[in-house]
């Protein structure tokens, strides 16, 4: 999967994601869901576990940034 292509995907955040933590978020790609090691994209506050997620930047082969999407 290309970098472009995993940018903008929804998933949910299975450990928490913040400053000074390395997270863990579900992403559903390749007709399957899979996990990345996530940091927040925008370096705010924690994400808690269960919170819908963006995909702002991805660098392979397993970590995204993430930002909270839909306003949560």
């Amino acid at each position: 999967m290309d970098d472009a292509s995993m940018v903008g995907l929804l998933g949910r955040v299975s450990g928490t994601v913040g400053p000074g933590l390395v997270g863990e978020v579900i992403v559903r790609v390749r007709g399957g869901a899979e996990h990345f090691l996530a940091y927040p994209a925008d370096g705010s506050g924690p994400i808690a576990p269960g919170t819908v997620v963006m995909v702002m930047e991805y660098l392979p082969p397993r970590t995204v940034y993430v930002t909270a999407a839909y306003g949560s």
